[in-house]
């Protein structure tokens, strides 16, 4: 199951083709600056529809932004008791674009999140 913060974001996944599974869309991110608490998101609906269907995997496809973050840390507390693998979108470096414009953030998440080179 994908987890995202808005309903556009299940059709920039579904523009890829690479992905055939189940959504669950949040509508929003954790913002306490913004009044946004958890339980002003489906993260409730999310931990009952995990429990009650056949979920072997939990995407947190969230923005990488500081809300975003949060609410994917946030998401991956709740279902720690739970027996599903939680994975994270790969944050990293866009195509096309150059090194010497890239932040220390994106730089080192690049990095730390690099894979084996497949030809």
């Amino acid at each position: 199951m994908c987890v995202v913060e808005e309903p556009l974001d299940v059709i920039a996944i579904e523009r890829t083709g690479v992905y055939k599974g189940l959504y669950h869309v949040l509508h929003g991110a954790i913002s306490p600056v913004d009044g946004i608490l958890p339980q002003d998101l489906r993260i409730r609906e999310l931990i009952q529809r995990v429990q009650r269907e056949p979920v072997q995997e939990v995407i947190l496809a969230t923005n990488p932004t500081l809300e975003g973050e949060a609410t994917a840390e946030y998401i991956a507390r709740q279902l720690r008791t739970h027996p599903v693998r939680l994975t994270r979108l790969a944050r990293g470096l866009p195509m096309g674009g150059d090194l010497e414009y890239a932040d220390e953030v994106t730089l080192s998440r690049a990095l730390q999140g690099r894979s084996e080179w497949h030809q």
